[in-house]
């Protein structure tokens, strides 16, 4: 909270709100309690008006006030007589005094009539104290309730404030990790404009370097697929050597390693293709299912081989908006993970339809899975899972993302559980082309 800048707001409008208040609250009750003890002077003297030409003894009290103001009217005469305490107030001056009274303090008023008799009225200070404090008192309600009143209103204000902020921070969170384009200014407050510029240039930077990495990646499985796929050609001539079989097994190996050479090189090049900002003007409507037969075709041969079950549960004619070329890459990744990951005797099925409006591709397994701590890092780049199979480069599923969101769409992977049961299942979702059919499946629960 204090690390914050709402939390440092607020503690500092708090600190201040209350330290106005109880400053304000202070000279408010000394006002406030002066003017009720000046208001009570007054009143003495109105009492002592009335009494001008009444004659009271012995200190009762007058019949024109309240017995709970505890007001008395005391007649003195004309010469000093009776007790101490009638002395003493004889001896002192016409006009407002503090003095004793039967051993209790009291404010009194004394006066002299034309006839040189004197009078006075008294009131103990105890009850004139406890009248002008529960009158102060009074007086601090109203800003003791407005405290909390302006502490909601500061809240309120600085949440309302920081809204801005929070949405441009939500802005950025809900980015996809490769979404650089600017941040807009327009509804931001001014004193956001500098932030959001140095973040639109640190976007720049970022996409001029990704830009530069992406041509440095093409450039160079460009340059060395010549070379690789020369060697490839040279390793295969050896064939027809007659070779020790010592050097046909290193024979062999080396192939090998020139086959996932030039497959990492293609995936290198696949990438830099597809990380590149999509042209929707090269768009064309395609028939997904007929691209998906395609390329079930082309590695059922592959499937056979390692004794996997390779084949469509459901097919549907789904028209897409892409290039052949792109989806071909997407499915055949997808297989291709597939089979590396299925054992020998296992099931990959295929499925081509409608749902929902959309046209999805969903291939399932019946391999190992996917750990669980893999699955959010599954589609990034070299990523190989903490199981890897075969001779992956870890960029097929990372291709596969790439060209799902050129095309509009998203993909999903999650593991099949279930009785006696394990795979997963990936499951692409793209935007239907217009003119489609539109007829939707019903899965079996």
């Amino acid at each position: 909270m204090i690390g914050s800048l709402r939390g440092r707001l607020f503690i500092g409008l708090t600190a201040m709100i209350v330290l106005t208040g109880a400053i304000g609250g202070v000279f408010a009750y000394k006002w406030a309690f002066d003017e009720a003890i000046e208001i009570q002077d007054s009143a003495l003297i109105q009492i002592a008006s009335l009494a001008q030409n009444g004659s009271f003894n012995g200190g009762r009290p007058s019949p024109e006030i309240e017995e709970d103001a505890q007001v008395w009217l005391i007649e003195l005469g004309n010469i000093p007589h009776g007790t101490s305490d009638e002395r003493q107030l004889f001896g002192l001056k016409d006009g407002l005094h503090t003095a004793n009274w039967k051993g209790q303090a009291i404010r009194v008023l004394l006066r002299t009539r034309p006839d040189g008799s004197r009078y006075a009225a008294a009131q103990p200070t105890a009850v004139r104290d406890d009248t002008a404090d529960d009158m102060a008192v009074r007086t601090l309600l109203p800003i003791a309730a407005l405290i909390p009143c302006l502490l909601i209103v500061s809240a309120l204000v600085i949440a309302r404030s920081l809204r801005p902020m929070i949405r441009l921070a939500g802005n950025l969170d809900a980015r996809r990790a490769d979404d650089l384009t600017p941040l807009p200014e327009a509804g931001a407050p001014t004193e956001l404009h500098p932030f959001i510029t140095s973040i639109n240039g640190l976007l720049a930077r970022m996409r001029l370097l990704m830009d530069q990495q992406r041509r440095f990646i093409a450039d160079a499985a460009h340059e060395l697929r010549t070379p690789v796929t020369a060697l490839s050609l040279q390793a295969e001539n050896l064939d027809s050597i007659e070779l020790p079989e010592e050097a046909r097994d290193r024979v062999a190996a080396l192939r090998q390693g020139m086959h996932r050479t030039k497959h990492l090189l293609e995936q290198l090049l696949a990438v830099a293709r597809y990380e590149a900002k999509p042209f929707s003007d090269d768009m064309q409507r395609f028939a997904l299912d007929d691209v998906a037969k395609e390329v079930a075709a082309d590695l059922l041969p592959q499937a056979v081989d390692r004794g996997i079950d390779l084949g469509f549960e459901i097919v549907e004619t789904v028209t897409v908006r892409g290039q052949p070329v792109m989806l071909a890459t997407m499915i055949r990744n997808l297989l291709d993970n597939a089979l590396r990951h299925t054992p020998h005797g296992g099931r990959i099925d295929i499925g081509v339809y409608h749902q929902d409006g959309s046209a999805v591709l969903q291939i399932e397994d019946t391999g190992p899975g996917i750990a669980t701590a893999d699955l959010e890092k599954i589609f990034e780049p070299f990523f190989r899972g903490s199981r890897p199979e075969g001779e992956g480069t870890g960029l097929g599923l990372s291709i596969v993302k790439r060209i799902v969101e050129n095309l509009g769409g998203r993909i999903t992977l999650e593991n099949i559980s279930g009785a006696g049961q394990s795979g997963v299942r990936a499951t692409v979702r793209l935007p239907v082309a217009a003119n489609s059919k539109t007829n939707d499946r019903r899965q079996d629960a």
